[in-house]
């Protein structure tokens, strides 16, 4: 599931909430508690599928009232933190905690929202080769965890109360920071209160004249840099590094398209080539085969304020090691420091299958 990105960008995103003290400000407070199922999206995890998970779900909010323009132009969202316990009811699994960033984006006149958030969580019982070898979907009891709600959503019912109820997904995976990494993914029904901290009072929202974005033609150049693990269990951890070039071109306010291209040196892919030289020789392939690859990506930049979201799609134009297939997708943040320097944190994966995380710093010129 590509919801994955990023991991340990709760800092980077907390960056994106800070406003002057003079605006006015409206708090709420939510809690929901939740009850479903781990979804078999891997036969190999159907043997941690015992039983169905519960928890709940701790929320402080921020209503937004277009002091910034990217306010108004997202239907006013929320900003937050949220705080998840899940109990899996499986031993092999064991329970988990986390702590995110989000936003709420409201729709249908308010009445439906639309909860994004992106944190970390921490596993009870992750892998151990020798008291828990069962558990292939946690490598580490440290996680990156993504979940949405879909709600249905009513404030100020009476005295500042009020209601909401339907679904989330929860993902937990450590993006193949350390093997095992199968991860799991819970589709939930959800039902709770919220709590108006000022009672409910009124404040008017801030509308302005639309105006038209126009930009040249930008020129990207981008360093990632990360540490991840093939699939074989007690390989090593090896760094990586990747260079980035791509252009783009603003097509309204919200959004820019992207062709590029990356360059990879993923060390991992010396030790898998070494192990598989070795281990597998049907397999015809040779120690020092080269572990580089080359793609080129066509993606997406969705502009909200001095954060974006990236989506790109690629495809290995030189691939001397067979490694998950030629197609590859990469989901991220970016945060803009000025008009030219950014940030960025990235989840880059293979359809469903995670590679890395990548941390980065860019230019766009």
């Amino acid at each position: 599931m590509n919801f994955k990105f990023l991991s340990i960008i709760l800092i980077s995103v907390s960056f994106c909430f800070a406003q002057e003290p003079s605006e006015q400000k409206r708090y709420t407070l939510d809690a929901s508690q939740f009850y479903g199922s781990i979804i078999l999206h891997n036969p190999d995890i159907s043997h941690l599928i015992t039983s169905h998970p519960d928890g709940v779900i701790l929320s402080y909010n921020r209503k937004t009232y277009g002091k910034e323009e990217w306010e108004e132009l997202y239907n006013y969202p929320d900003l937050g933190y949220s705080f998840i316990y899940q109990n899996t009811n499986s031993s092999t699994l064991g329970d988990s905690y986390g702590l995110y960033a989000h936003y709420n984006f409201y729709f249908f006149r308010r009445n439906m929202q639309l909860r994004v958030g992106q944190g970390v969580a921490y596993a009870t019982n992750p892998y151990d080769k020798a008291i828990n070898f069962r558990n292939n979907a946690y490598g580490s009891d440290v996680l990156s965890s993504t979940y949405l709600m879909l709600n249905y959503h009513k404030e100020n019912i009476f005295k500042g109360l009020g209601f909401k109820a339907g679904i989330s997904v929860i993902h937990y995976s450590n993006a193949n920071f350390r093997a095992p990494n199968t991860s799991t993914n819970t589709l939930a029904f959800n039902a709770g209160f919220i709590y108006d901290l000022d009672g409910g009072k009124d404040i008017a929202y801030v509308h302005r004249e639309k105006e038209k974005v126009t930009e040249p033609l930008r020129y990207n150049f981008a360093l990632r840099t990360g540490i991840n693990e093939s699939d074989v269990i007690d390989s090593g951890q090896y760094g990586f590094v990747v260079l980035s070039t791509y252009a783009d071109k603003r097509v309204g306010r919200k959004s820019a398209i992207q062709l590029g291209a990356d360059v990879y040196f993923s060390n991992f892919l010396k030790e898998l080539i070494r192990y598989q030289s070795i281990a597998f020789p049907e397999n015809d392939v040779e120690a020092d085969d080269d572990y580089k690859r080359v793609g080129v990506f066509v993606g997406h930049e969705l502009f909200i304020n001095k954060m974006s979201i990236i989506s790109q799609l690629g495809y290995y134009v030189y691939y001397p090691f067979d490694f998950e297939g030629r197609m590859y997708n990469r989901m991220g943040l970016k945060r803009y420091f000025g008009d030219k320097i950014y940030g960025s944190v990235s989840l880059k994966s293979h359809g469903a299958k995670a590679e890395a995380v990548e941390f980065g710093i860019g230019i766009r010129l």
